[in-house]
């Protein structure tokens, strides 16, 4: 794919960075719960790689914070590092990770970034944004329990999308020749 191509994706999911959580911010709490901004970034990782996705992951939440006030200042810290791990680690599993099958890529990719970015946003708030605040069990309760919905939608909803693209050919497809058993 064209680094044109590539830059084009990156920002239609820079642009969904700030439209999605505008529409699900209509329900109470619905970031925090259906985590909209984390969809685009891990998207954009793998599609794009790395490098784009790390830009998605940082540019994203800016544009949103300046255009909508969404995250607030208090969580936009935590947040640029948690979805700036995400696009980071997207892009180089997906691009490391060759398990012959679609859909085992994806999987095994979209866990590590989900999983990394948590861990070094835990870990960041911990030692950096908010310094003996964070006990272990606010960091599983914010990262996984509340998230818990928006986690499920992300397993259930990217791997479909990038499957999708591929076989319409508006990216390039991972497998040649494999065929519908992907």
């Amino acid at each position: 794919m064209t680094q044109v191509k590539k830059a084009i994706i990156t920002a239609v999911c820079m642009a969904l960075c700030v439209v999605l959580p505008l529409a699900f911010h209509a329900i109470p709490n619905a970031g925090s719960i259906y985590l909209p901004m984390h969809i685009p970034v891990l998207l954009c990782g793998l599609i794009c790689g790395w490098s784009f996705g790390l830009a998605c992951g940082v540019v994203g939440p800016l544009l949103s914070n300046l255009l909508t006030g969404m995250p607030p200042a208090a969580v936009l810290p935590a947040m640029l590092v948690e979805l700036a791990v995400y696009g980071i680690v997207a892009g180089l599993c997906i691009t490391l990770i060759r398990t012959g099958k679609l859909y085992a890529d994806l999987y095994i990719s979209l866990v590590a970034a989900m999983l990394a970015g948590r861990i070094v946003a835990g870990i960041a708030r911990a030692l950096i944004f908010a310094t003996g605040t964070m006990t272990m069990a606010a960091w599983a309760t914010s990262y996984f329990v509340t998230g818990l919905p928006g986690i499920v939608i992300q397993l259930a909803l990217l791997p479909s999308i990038v499957f999708a693209l591929e076989k319409a050919r508006l990216i390039p497809v991972r497998y040649p020749g494999a065929g519908g058993s992907q």
